[in-house]
């Protein structure tokens, strides 16, 4: 469980820091994104290690569930009183199924374009590199390449208030299932002690509320209207036309003259 959790954690942090991209330059997030993908194999196979990762740290969580109920035997608790335990520990169990369906669907719908087939990367015009485009001095795209307009599609995705409500939802509960989950983590580690636990938990309050306040910040301000959609993108083009949502599939030619 905190192995597994450790794994996520990291990439949990990584996501976000490349999805704030969005808030720059059209042609950042799009070089990033097609430097991913041109990992080719690479990129399947760092996929491949999360979504094991994610099914071992489910079954871990059978598994100890399984474990407490086998040694607390057949009789139910005659009263329940929680003595120290948090809102966040006390919703594990739940936050961690809704974040197991977010992902679900979070890969459905930005990675195979499965729910939103018509706004998905490969549906939008490609989008042409204007300046060479590199991540801490680290090349990602050339001016002049053609890419996926990952930015288009975040935008038009989020304009959709059901899906950024929920990607707001889920992220939150995620960001409480790190907050306990990485606390719990240093004493599963065995790195805690009474002489600095305080300062762990301050650590890990603070990471949480970075990671909430990271993710919430991209679909709430693309809801808002507080950011934008840069002029000469795509998601510019059909926004205008359908300020509130993303046009429909059928409506989608129209607004592409």
């Amino acid at each position: 469980m905190a192995l597994s959790g450790l794994l996520l954690t990291g990439f949990a942090f990584g996501h976000m820091i490349g999805n704030l991209q969005i808030f720059g330059h059209p042609d950042q997030i799009n070089g990033y994104a097609h430097f991913l993908q041109s990992l080719g194999p690479a990129l399947w196979l760092v996929r491949l290690t999360l979504l094991g990762a994610v099914g071992l740290h489910v079954w871990a969580a059978l598994a100890l569930t399984l474990e407490s109920k086998a040694a607390r035997g057949p009789q139910n608790y005659g009263v329940h009183k929680w003595l120290a335990a948090g809102i966040a520990s006390r919703t594990m169990r739940m936050s961690g199924l809704i974040v197991l369906a977010f992902i679900v669907y979070h890969i459905l719908h930005f990675t195979v374009g499965v729910t939103d087939a018509a706004n998905f990367k490969s549906s939008l015009p490609e989008w042409t590199i204007t300046h060479d485009v590199r991540e801490f001095g680290f090349p990602l795209a050339a001016k002049g390449t053609s890419v996926h307009d990952v930015y288009s599609m975040i935008f038009i995705g989020f304009s959709q208030p059901l899906v950024a409500g929920f990607y707001i939802l889920a992220t939150s509960l995620l960001a409480m299932h790190l907050w306990h989950g990485a606390d719990s983590m240093f004493q599963t580690f065995g790195l805690r002690s009474k002489k600095w636990s305080c300062c762990l938990r301050r650590a890990v309050s603070l990471l949480a509320l970075v990671y909430l306040l990271g993710n919430l910040a991209i679909p709430g301000a693309i809801l808002s209207g507080i950011a934008k959609p840069a002029a000469d993108t795509e998601a510019a083009k059909r926004l205008a036309c359908c300020p509130a949502a993303a046009p429909a599939a059928h409506a989608a030619p129209a607004a592409s003259h």
